[in-house]
């Protein structure tokens, strides 16, 4: 046999050599396998990737199940069960609208059931809500605008034109308002007693029997936890608005302070 003839043979021989032991040597497998620490990822991760035989990207996160763009040895590598979708519960009843008069907003909600887990779909809004209008039976009296006065103006007034034989009405107890001013307008500052109606301003109004109605009240004495409105009687263009801190009965204000008229 020549020189060539054994080139040949070496060559064949080799080349069986090669073939017998890639079958009995694995290859190395890309994927999971081959991340370092941790090989797989809870979640949505898209900096938990390895690369495919093909020289592709492929992930170890558990989205991966969903989006189907796994490595070919997740689930050896990782043992992660099957993606579990978010459950909720049915919604609650629609809560009380949050103004009692005119437009506020009203939501319900509900609960979740069963979590999601290994990637399943995530859980839909828990929280709705929509416009409401309230009508609640106090909105009449929060339409009301209170009429205004200083006090120096009607105490202890002395009808001069009423006749002897016309009967007194009868006197009631005053009772008096306190009101956190939260607007006035520019008007107000024309006049000494008006000016003090500045906005964050405490104000004692006082209600006497001359002003009461029948039902034994001042119009617009207000509400608490409701911006209510007033005008001074005395003043053109002076108005603004308040909310009703407290009351008490059988009363009479400072100096220096409102009646209702």
């Amino acid at each position: 046999m020549g020189a060539h003839g054994s080139a040949r043979l070496v060559f064949v021989v080799c080349g069986y050599l090669a073939f017998f032991f890639g079958e009995l040597v694995p290859r190395a497998e890309a994927g999971c396998r081959e991340r370092e620490s941790p090989n797989c990822c809870t979640g949505r991760n898209n900096e938990c990737f390895e690369y495919s035989k093909r020289k592709t990207v492929c992930y170890c996160d558990t989205y991966c199940q969903k989006t189907g763009d796994c490595c070919e040895d997740y689930q050896r590598v990782c043992q992660i069960s099957a993606a579990i979708d978010c459950v909720v519960g049915s919604w609650g009843p629609w809560s009380s609208c949050t103004a009692p008069c005119g437009v506020g907003s009203t939501e319900r909600s509900r609960l979740v059931s069963v979590p999601p887990r290994n990637g399943g779909t995530p859980c839909p809004d828990l929280k709705q809500r929509r416009g409401c209008f309230g009508n609640n039976a106090i909105c009449s009296t929060a339409k009301e605008v209170a009429k205004i006065l200083p006090d120096s103006f009607k105490r202890n007034f002395k009808d001069p034109w009423r006749r002897p034989h016309m009967l007194m009405k009868e006197e009631k107890a005053s009772y008096c308002v306190y009101l956190r001013v939260k607007q006035a307008s520019a008007a107000c500052k024309l006049k000494l007693w008006s000016a003090q109606l500045v906005r964050e301003r405490l104000v004692c109004a006082e209600c006497q029997s001359d002003a009461m109605s029948k039902l034994n009240r001042c119009g617009g004495d207000g509400l608490e936890s409701t911006r209510t409105f007033w005008a001074a009687a005395s003043v053109p263009g002076c108005h603004g608005s308040w909310v009703r801190e407290s009351s008490s009965e059988g009363c009479r204000c400072p100096p220096y302070s409102v009646l209702f008229v």
